[in-house]
């Protein structure tokens, strides 16, 4: 089992910058492929990011590529979220996710995710 804690989620200015950090303790790092969701009010939380477990490779949602990079830490158990180019649209609480099975359903699928943490709100205004 693998606990997610979420941080650095703020207010912005459109076009603005905000570096989210999903620190892991429990069982080794290493073993999970990570991924950050969002969900803004009213709609269904949707896939942004997908890190493998290496680092090596990754996956965005079009509408986050080449604004947003994700990356990780393995030393220090921690994945990262540089969010660039900031929206208003982006507006939403971003989670934290954890994978051990490599995307069973899908990388973009929720239910591919097995561990979540409690989520980091994001707002961009306009």
């Amino acid at each position: 089992q693998v606990q997610l804690v979420e941080s650095g989620g703020g207010l912005v200015q459109a076009g603005g910058s905000l570096r989210l950090s999903c620190a892991a303790s429990g069982r080794t790092f290493s073993y999970y492929a990570m991924g950050w969701f969002r969900q803004a009010p009213g709609k269904e939380r949707e896939f942004v990011a997908r890190i493998n477990r290496s680092g090596g490779s990754t996956y965005y949602a079009d509408s986050v590529k080449g604004r947003f990079t994700i990356s990780r830490d393995n030393a220090k158990n921690t994945m990262y979220l540089q969010m660039s180019s900031l929206k208003p649209e982006d507006t939403a609480v971003y989670y934290c996710t954890a994978d051990y099975f490599g995307g069973s359903n899908g990388v973009t699928s929720t239910s591919s995710y097995e561990y979540w943490g409690q989520g980091t709100r994001v707002t961009v205004s306009s």
